[in-house]
């Protein structure tokens, strides 16, 4: 299969996953399902990366 043609087909697909109205009500109700518990522990994994994604960064480029 063409490049293009596997855009098109993915394009197509994201586009009819969009217009489910499951879809559309799982991203409606996600707001008033996340408990203070999971955004605690989000807010820890993006903290983690930020410093992991730092430090590499630290061992990557070096002081002139």
């Amino acid at each position: 299969m063409s490049p293009i043609r596997t855009a098109a087909t993915v394009i197509g697909v994201a586009v009819a996953v969009v217009r489910h109205p499951a879809v559309r009500a799982a991203v409606r109700a996600a707001p008033l399902l996340i408990t203070p518990r999971m955004r605690e522990m989000a807010t820890e994994a993006t903290l983690e990366g930020a410093f992991r994604a730092g430090a590499l960064a630290r061992k990557l480029v070096r002081r002139p």
